[in-house]
């Protein structure tokens, strides 16, 4: 996932700096034997953690250092700065720390250190049964092992590429310049290693809260001591009679899906996206970026406009139009037939490709099943618990108690899930932990990364901030004079002090 690394710069902080070079809260970057170094001051402790994010290799300088901690600027990664420990999603591992020394006026970085871990025993469960293999599932099942878990982890999935990096998917992979090594979230061998048996094929045919225990249709019977339904979403799909039609239409969702559209556009000119979703307008900025004409198709008057408002949504037409996507907006699609999408004022768009990004519908079928109570998504208590005892739920799927909107939420989001399922996991383990964590997602629109932190289904007043002309700009969105959320373009240090100021408001600091 690495992107090109360049020559670390700064002082050599084996060498040490003067102490007064940086002052209580601040950070240098430097490096130690030609690896880029952060060092950071906190009142009489010093700490040294590698400067670059292990997730796409974000410039952690630029960051933000929160107590002792430290967040990465791109995707709000966070880590230990006493261990170098990976704590918060996107990121999945550790970053190299230091000893540092205090000698005569100077600090020196000194040797590296050893990761050590702190196991924490569970009296609950020693078998664990996940039921799904995304950024929810796959991040419960690493941290019941970095939380020392030792009993049975099994990860059920009968998608055979799972788990890999979903987000990937729609930009940098769809686009062609991120090589498919980029695309697993680990090597194999680091389930095996782990311990962590993954069950690819068959899938979940029903859960028993009473006996405990998960059939598959292959007529495999799991018991489990605690389960996590961890079953994502499903795209919205098209009537029948225009998935019949020529060009068929294509969906995004999975590794397969984007192969077979990545494939398609090989041999095609012409696309046609059904859908100015954030799915959507990242297919067609990767779709441009093979060269392709690219027509988008939505009911809505502005991309993104139920999201993002009127002033961000034109700031994004404006993007893809600059790069040569056409828009028809307010239009239905009526027909697929020979090679065209013929939309409901009679227009044709000749078209090699079609790909429909209309939205996705959480997987309930299984919970529902059981009996679990549902609410527009699986309904969780703070500790992500659903109704039945032992079973857990996160990710796309739940619904749970938001500290900060003081109502209940559902949110579809690959960082979210990802903190989902770490929570989940210690809670599996019994510590009791309520879910607080602030919601965020990144979207990428050709050089421009939009970075939204909050969650706002409705908003009285939207306050911007900048140049949108610039594409440098802050946008809050209020319910009743209060942030609800925070969106930002080329401000990413601001993206993460909403993060922290969001937290503040849910944690009842201020």
């Amino acid at each position: 996932m690495a992107e090109h690394e360049q020559a670390p710069k700064g002082p050599d902080l084996r060498r040490g700096v003067l102490a007064t070079e940086v002052p209580d809260g601040g950070m240098i970057a430097g490096h130690v034997d030609g690896e880029a170094v952060l060092l950071v001051h906190r009142g009489v402790e010093w700490f040294a953690v590698g400067a670059t994010c292990s997730h796409y290799s974000g410039p952690l300088p630029e960051g933000l250092v929160i107590g002792d901690t430290v967040r990465c600027p791109w995707h709000h990664a966070c880590f230990s700065l006493r261990t170098g420990a990976a704590l918060r999603p996107p990121a999945l591992n550790d970053l190299p720390s230091w000893e540092v020394e205090q000698r005569d006026g100077q600090v020196v970085v000194g040797a590296r250190r050893v990761a050590a871990t702190q196991p924490r025993r569970s009296r609950a469960a020693e078998r664990v049964v996940i039921v799904g293999a995304g950024a929810a599932g796959d991040s419960a099942a690493e941290t019941l092992r970095r939380e020392g878990f030792a009993g049975s982890i099994i990860l059920v999935d009968p998608d055979g590429d799972a788990p890999y990096d979903r987000p990937n998917l729609s930009k940098d992979y769809l686009a062609g310049s991120a090589a498919e090594e980029w695309i697993p979230l680990h090597p194999p061998e680091f389930y095996a290693e782990r311990g962590i048996e993954l069950r690819h094929g068959p899938r979940v045919a029903a859960i028993d809260p009473r006996s405990r225990r998960v059939r598959l249709d292959d007529g495999t019977d799991l018991p489990w001591d605690a389960l996590l339904l961890a079953t994502g979403a499903s795209p919205v799909r098209l009537s029948p009679d225009l998935e019949r039609g020529t060009p068929r239409v294509q969906y995004l969702r999975t590794l397969a899906d984007s192969r077979r559209i990545a494939a398609a556009a090989k041999e095609g000119s012409r696309a046609v996206v059904l859908g100015a979703s954030f799915i959507g307008l990242e297919v067609a900025a990767s779709l441009r970026a093979r060269k392709l004409d690219v027509h988008v198709v939505a009911l809505d008057e502005r991309p993104l406009e139920r999201v993002m408002g009127p002033e961000l949504g034109d700031l994004i037409r404006r993007l893809h139009e600059e790069h040569g996507v056409v828009f028809h907006l307010r239009q239905r699609v009526a027909g697929v037939a020979d090679g065209s999408v013929v939309l409901e004022s009679g227009e044709r768009l000749p078209a090699d490709l079609f790909v429909a990004g209309i939205g996705v519908r959480p997987n309930l079928e299984l919970a529902e099943a059981a009996g679990l109570a549902l609410d527009r998504g699986v309904t969780v208590n703070a500790r992500l618990e659903t109704s039945a005892p032992g079973i857990f739920a996160a990710g796309d799927i739940a619904r749970w108690p938001d500290p900060h909107t003081g109502g209940r939420i559902r949110v579809e989001h690959w960082v979210l899930a990802q903190r989902h399922g770490q929570t989940a996991a210690r809670n599996i383990l019994g510590a009791g932990e309520a879910f607080d964590g602030v919601p965020f997602f990144w979207s990428q629109h050709y050089d421009e990364a939009i970075r939204y932190v909050g969650h706002a289904e409705r908003w009285d007043r939207i306050e911007v901030e900048g140049d949108l002309g610039a594409n440098e700009c802050a946008v809050r969105f209020l319910s009743g004079g209060r942030v609800q959320a925070v969106a930002t373009l080329g401000r990413d240090r601001e993206s993460l002090e909403a993060e922290v100021s969001l937290e503040a408001v849910s944690s009842g600091e201020r």
